[in-house]
């Protein structure tokens, strides 16, 4: 895909939602929330400080990060659906969770 979000945007892709409890009873579609969790896919280049040098993102391509339940706009970019948001939107970061994930 070939997209780049301007200034201080960020986009992003939702992890997949957890199909059962801890418990092991299925969540059908219509009860599941949305992710607030989800992988910075691309990142603008920043934005001007009151000097007119630029600031470069915090976050980068490839974090994990968690973002309010209403924050940003969803999109559809080749058939897949995205999220583009302000990096203010964004909560924190999730250190060392992607790896956790990825290992299990």
């Amino acid at each position: 895909m070939k997209f780049r979000p301007l200034h201080d945007r960020v986009l992003v892709r939702r992890v997949t939602a957890e199909e059962k409890t801890a418990g092991g009873i299925i969540i059908p579609d219509t009860a599941k929330e949305k992710p607030q969790e989800g992988e910075v896919i691309a990142v603008g280049s920043g934005t001007l400080n009151d000097k007119g040098e630029l600031r470069a993102l915090d976050v980068k391509t490839g974090d994990r990060i968690l973002f309010g339940k209403w924050s940003g706009t969803e999109v559809k970019l080749d058939g897949e659906e995205l999220l583009i948001m302000k990096e203010s939107d964004i909560m924190g970061i999730l250190e060392g969770s992607a790896a956790a994930k990825k290992a299990a």
